[in-house]
């Protein structure tokens, strides 16, 4: 078995990503919604820190290439598909730029000799970024500007031969259409049953569904979220407890360290925090074993 993920914490062994180039460096901040701070060369030296603790950990990286064809989130390989045990589901995007996304993720799949279960189709849209395994028969969607009611129903038949279940969780409007709030904007599974979640943007039922399944919930500080613009809370589990999060947020580090985690940091402040994407973000895990 060299794919398959139906849990966000155990060991990653395989991920797809995409090492930003011309894409990212020729972007316009007006045109992606990037924040203040950004500024393509540092994102991309940024990046390859990044990818070298990725790699240091042992997990094997399915590059795909930044050919200069304009996509500059592309370098977010979370959001255009998801893998399941049984193969691979290519997502439509709910943000416009990046709707050709998803056909470069279903190429690497491909080539990767990984199986594609299904596709979602227009009127539906879902982005990986709202997709939170609860357990590996509990799939959350969060349903909000990127993700709608069509995709997650689409995603579900797609994923019911497997015996998975899948739940949309309404979002908050947050910010705005234009930004970036998915569900794992509020919400980074750590390690089995914990998660760091920023509570007051939670949904409550998906809150309650936590709860109920046995979770230990930490609560990221107000003001570092703020700061962060929720990046602080995007952490990136290699393995269960060991995670990867964007330095800067010593509160954030602190608790997850209290509740047993070992945490690495990189700067990101000219690649996560303006182009609201973080760790997690820049990773489509393919096989955690």
């Amino acid at each position: 078995m060299t794919y398959g993920s139906q849990s966000m914490t155990p060991p990653l062994k395989r991920v797809i990503m995409r090492a930003p180039g011309d894409s990212l460096r020729q972007a316009k901040a007006e045109d992606w919604h990037y924040g203040p701070g950004f500024d393509g060369n540092r994102a991309i030296e940024q990046f390859g820190i990044f990818a070298g603790l990725v790699s240091a950990s042992g997990t094997e990286i399915i590059w795909i290439e930044d050919s200069g064809d304009g996509l500059a989130d592309a370098m977010f390989t979370h959001d255009p598909s998801l893998v399941t045990d049984k193969g691979a589901v290519i997502l439509r995007m709910g943000k416009p730029g990046r709707m050709a996304e998803p056909d470069l993720h279903e190429a690497a799949y491909k080539a990767a000799g990984i199986p594609i279960l299904g596709r979602i189709e227009a009127p539906g849209s879902v982005e990986g970024g709202d997709c939170v395994w609860a357990d590996a028969t509990t799939l959350a969607v969060g349903r909000g500007v990127r993700t709608n009611q069509a995709g997650i129903e689409q995603l579900g038949e797609i994923l019911a031969p497997l015996g998975v279940s899948v739940l949309g969780f309404d979002l908050p409007l947050g910010n705005g259409a234009d930004a970036c709030l998915h569900l794992m904007s509020v919400v980074s599974p750590l390690a089995e049953k914990l998660a760091l979640v920023y509570a007051p943007m939670l949904p409550v039922a998906f809150w309650q569904l936590l709860k109920d399944r046995g979770y230990t919930l930490v609560e990221a500080p107000d003001d570092e979220f703020a700061a962060s613009n929720g990046l602080n809370l995007n952490v990136l589990a290699l393995a269960p407890g060991e995670v990867i999060m964007v330095d800067g947020f010593p509160k954030t580090r602190v608790l997850m360290e209290q509740a047993g985690c070992k945490v690495t940091s990189f700067n990101a402040d000219a690649l996560c925090i303006p182009c609201e994407g973080g760790p997690t973000c820049l990773t489509r895990p393919v096989w955690r074993e």
